[in-house]
């Protein structure tokens, strides 16, 4: 570990635009259970597939449920250790920006400015119209779903509305997709932080960087498929990795 830590600062220090890619193992020291874990939603319920959400009242009825349940833990956690040396990283200037496969925005919490994270599973803070793309509050729906199971509907153009992330079978957001790719090209040094690099397409990212001559860096608590290919892996608590390396608290 001692040794890892040393090449992560000297990376680090030798690197001029750095991306960082983040998965559930980031979010999980903030209290957040990995959604594939033992205990995670994924462990208690089967997915609800895109396909039947849109065209099942009850589908769509029982995905509003299990987001207001989820939420109890979601939309109360705080940003850890690990988020705050990031959120360092790119106020410095250091790090352009961070790829995430999470939903719960805690990046943006941290400090990092919006346009800086690139969510590729979306966000769970809000909901959108799937028709118009107009975005909504939460509080409001859920109040409205808890009092009589209203289902909401779009004010402006009568479309169904639907938390903001992407559920099992809807198609990647083209956008932050194409925005990752760019800056994962254009990277010097990337690294993956609480990632099992076992969810595609999204996982491709860190390959892309090795293939494009960036370094590549894994830090996880397990080893990962890319282990392989990377410059240097680092097995430990995320926080304290990310924090020691970067000097935050």
């Amino acid at each position: 570990m001692a040794d890892g830590m040393s090449e992560l600062r000297k990376l680090l220090a030798e690197s001029r635009r750095v991306v960082f890619f983040t998965g559930a193992g980031v979010s999980t020291e903030s209290g957040i259970p990995d959604f594939r874990g033992p205990g995670g939603l994924w462990s208690k319920y089967r997915p609800i597939d895109f396909s039947e959400f849109m065209s099942s009242a009850e589908a769509r009825k029982e995905y509003w449920r299990r987001k207001i349940e989820t939420d109890k833990v979601l939309l109360t956690a705080q940003p850890n250790r690990g988020h705050r040396a990031i959120a360092k990283l790119i106020e410095t200037g250091k790090a352009s920006a961070v790829i995430t496969q999470n939903i719960d925005g805690l990046h943006q919490a941290s400090g990092i400015p919006a346009g800086k994270v690139i969510e590729l599973h979306g966000n769970t803070t809000y909901a959108t119209c799937l028709d118009c793309g107009e975005r909504y509050e939460l509080e409001p729906i859920k109040q409205a779903f808890v009092a009589d199971g209203t289902l909401p509907e779009c004010a402006e153009c009568m479309g169904i509305i639907k938390p903001a992330t992407i559920a099992f079978g809807q198609a990647m957001p083209p956008g932050p997709m194409h925005q990752a790719q760019i800056e994962t090209v254009a990277c010097d040094l990337f690294i993956s932080v609480g990632s099992s690099l076992v969810v595609y397409p999204a996982a491709g990212f860190p390959a892309l960087a090795h293939e494009r001559g960036a370094s590549l860096v894994i830090v996880n608590r397990e080893p990962t498929p890319l282990d392989g290919m990377a410059r240097l892996t680092v097995q430990g608590e995320i926080g304290s990795v990310l924090g020691d390396a970067v000097g935050v608290n």
